[in-house]
């Protein structure tokens, strides 16, 4: 339909959970980017045999990596589940659902239970301000679950930040947030949710758009079997590992297939706490033969941004320069360029 001529009376598409998966929004976002996309309906559900408390924890886990997380990263201008409130039998119904779960209860005597959905919404209704706009963060979660930390984060409009994360794993999870140049870390339980916000501090940091590495490749000392490339793939839920202790001469290599201006160079060692590398050199080339060092430094966190205003380069080398028993990583490699 949003190809034909009917496009012109449709303003986007209406998507629901219950088959698929949420990555389905960003493919049709992007062959009709003009066009909304609205999430209107989802429901938890419990078999017969199935204990309060594991409807609980399956629903909120699989509806915080799928709705409140997954469809908002995926364009979703609204989350909406159903039903708000349903009685002990999951009624009243007129032959619909009657496994249905909804944000509340109601009990015979009048009693309200908030159910996990009720908390999966809250994060975004508390928090998440009407007029917000979503902005970029760095999710190692998947929506297919790899047990990782997922997240989405959004810009209120009193320029505060709201930023909800969600542990996929069974076991707790400790992650680091760097917004500018500070960070904090937290250990976050195995299946929870919680959200995180800061108020609007002085001058919000100078736009920086990111280049899109199309095309780029990548080799890597140790090889590892040539998952160099996970680091410049844009998915921060895949990484080069070094495989070994970090020791002096590792590399990770990158052609941008170009010649690129950039301002700046991120290395994202991803959410698996102490595999940074704890020095490094980043050198730039413009054949992949003659190198200059740009710039060398310590690593003391996940996070590492080097700035680098207005260098022009074809290839980059990052190298290990410091000794540690745990492994090297690197999640993402992001270039940006000042606007």
């Amino acid at each position: 339909m949003l190809d034909s001529e009917a496009a012109k009376w449709v303003a986007g598409t209406a998507y629901h959970c219950y088959s698929g998966d949420p990555r389905a929004q960003s493919a049709l976002h992007d062959a009709h980017p003009g066009k909304g996309i609205w999430f209107t309906e989802c429901s938890g559900s419990h078999g017969p045999a199935d204990t309060p408390e594991q409807v609980f924890r399956g629903t909120l886990t699989w509806h915080a990596r799928t709705s409140t997380v997954g469809t908002t990263r995926n364009w979703a201008k609204s989350v909406a589940d159903w039903n708000i409130a349903l009685d002990t039998a999951g009624g009243p119904h007129n032959g619909g659902c009657d496994t249905c779960t909804g944000l509340l209860t109601i009990g015979a005597d009048g009693t309200v239970t908030t159910d996990a959905e009720y908390y999966t919404i809250g994060h975004l209704s508390k928090f998440v301000k009407p007029g917000a706009v979503r902005i970029a963060s760095t999710s190692f979660g998947t929506t297919g679950w790899n047990g990782q930390i997922t997240d989405v984060a959004f810009r209120n409009p009193d320029g505060s930040t709201a930023l909800v994360v969600h542990n996929e794993n069974d076991a707790p999870r400790t992650f680091a947030v760097a917004v500018g140049d500070r960070t904090f870390e937290y250990t976050l339980p195995g299946g929870a949710l919680a959200t995180f916000t800061w108020p609007r501090s002085g001058a919000l940091p100078s736009p920086k758009r990111e280049i899109q590495l199309i095309g780029a490749t990548a080799t890597a000392q140790p090889a590892t079997d040539g998952t160099a490339a996970l680091a410049v793939d844009g998915a921060a839920s895949t990484r080069w590992s070094s495989g070994a202790a970090q020791e002096p001469g590792q590399y990770l290599q990158i052609d941008l297939g170009r010649s690129t201006r950039f301002d700046e160079v991120a290395l994202d060692s991803g959410d698996n706490l102490g595999d940074y590398a704890r020095g490094w050199t980043l050198s730039a080339s413009d054949d992949g033969t003659t190198w200059h060092d740009l710039r060398t430094g310590t690593g003391t966190g996940q996070l590492t941004t080097v700035n680098v205003p207005g260098t022009r380069a074809r290839h980059l080398r990052v190298s290990s320069t410091g000794t540690a028993g745990a492994w090297w990583s690197l999640a993402d490699i992001r270039l940006y360029r000042s606007q």
